[in-house]
């Protein structure tokens, strides 16, 4: 079927598993072993873990810079941020960080305990600073899949801000020290690149609240209830000091970091359209034959922010099929936009399974799914 209109394949990182791009190719030689169909490879991002990779995928002529930074428990981490090429509009190049890189989650040993209170951003905050230094003139950063809930403390402190308790001394480091902030002394604050920092994010949750960083996202990150509590207090306490609404949208995203670049004064924006935008997945989409999009965990928050969910909504404007596939599909998760959903949990037999050959079950799935399509 060589020459007929392309299957596009547009999916996230499955956390913890596999790589966008990674997923991408096994589903991809799935369906060849099936379908001599022209595939057109478009890995996904929405803000989080892979954002970096869309975006060095999208512009081959990009260029990594290598940095060493402080992770989320202070070991030292090998990072990159990734420097897109100079415009009319951007003459110095824009630069694109990922928080999942320098401060995420998965950079925390899987041997050892998370860390609820201590887990920090400073490392994110050293890469946005290294880019700075570069002379950018306009910054892009994804703050998906954080361990930490510090309001965004790490990385302003990186780019020169005070956090101080009630004798002046600079609070600890992560969300424990937020109970004792009094004051904060922004003066020392690197300036934004000319054209500004724009930031993608995958949700809208307020910073504190039933809704917000701890309450929502805590417990990923270990907090119990009484971490919880005590993490939320601090945040309330973090927006009154920075005279910012904790109430607003997206403040709460990657532990609170998005409040803290609220403050330095960047634009928070949807990270999935962002790349979308980036990489052509509209127009793509728009002359494919069916489109599949998928994640590790599909569930209830899939269909806000998320990748599948805006693949499908780009998909349902163009009167495009779109199918998904998932690591695990949690029960009563939204499926009824797409054609067929394949679970490689399923299809595995267990998610232990699933996980420990990603590429495996995403070649069945891909095999699977293009059996279907006629």
């Amino acid at each position: 079927m060589t020459g007929a209109r392309p299957v596009v394949i547009a999916l996230d990182s499955f956390k913890g598993s596999i790589s966008a791009k990674d997923a991408v190719a096994a589903l991809a030689a799935g369906w060849r072993s099936v379908r001599d169909d022209s595939i057109r490879p478009l890995p996904m991002a929405d803000g989080g873990e892979g954002t970096l990779e869309a975006f060095a995928t999208a512009v081959p002529s990009a260029t990594r810079m290598p940095i060493r930074v402080v992770g989320p428990d202070d070991r030292p981490v090998e990072a990159s941020w990734l420097l897109l090429p100079a415009t009319p509009d951007d003459p110095a190049g824009t630069a694109v960080v990922e928080l999942a890189g320098t401060s995420g989650i998965e950079l925390l040993r899987p041997d050892e305990p998370l860390r609820p209170l201590d887990a920090h951003t400073r490392g994110f905050g050293e890469a946005i600073a290294a880019a700075l230094s570069h002379g950018v003139s306009r910054l892009v950063v994804g703050i998906g899949s954080s361990a930490s809930t510090d309001g965004g403390v790490g990385l302003l402190r990186a780019l020169g801000a005070r956090f101080l308790d009630a004798a002046g001394e600079e609070i600890a480091a992560g969300g424990r020290g937020l109970a004792e902030l009094r004051s904060v002394d922004l003066s020392g604050v690197a300036s934004l690149p000319a054209n500004g920092v724009t930031v993608l994010t995958d949700v809208t949750n307020p910073l504190t609240g039933p809704s917000g960083a701890a309450a929502v996202f805590g417990p990923q990150k270990g907090a119990d209830a009484h971490h919880i509590a005590a993490l939320d207090a601090g945040l309330a306490r973090l927006a009154e000091v920075l005279g910012i609404d904790a109430a607003t949208p997206g403040s709460g995203a990657a532990g609170g970091a998005g409040l803290g670049l609220l403050a330095w004064g960047a634009r928070l924006a949807p990270g999935a359209a962002a790349v979308a935008d980036l990489i052509g997945l509209t127009d793509a989409v728009a002359t494919a034959s069916v489109v599949v999009t998928g994640e590790g965990s599909f569930d209830a928050q899939s269909a806000a922010g998320k990748v599948p969910g805006f693949v499908a909504g780009v998909a349902a404007a163009t009167g495009t099929p779109v199918a998904l596939v998932a690591g695990r599909i949690a029960p009563g998760a939204e499926t009824s936009p797409f054609l067929a959903t394949v679970s490689l949990t399923t299809l595995a037999g267990s998610a232990q399974e699933a996980m420990a050959e990603p590429a495996r079950w995403l070649r069945a799935a891909g095999a699977a799914l293009a059996r279907r399509h006629g």
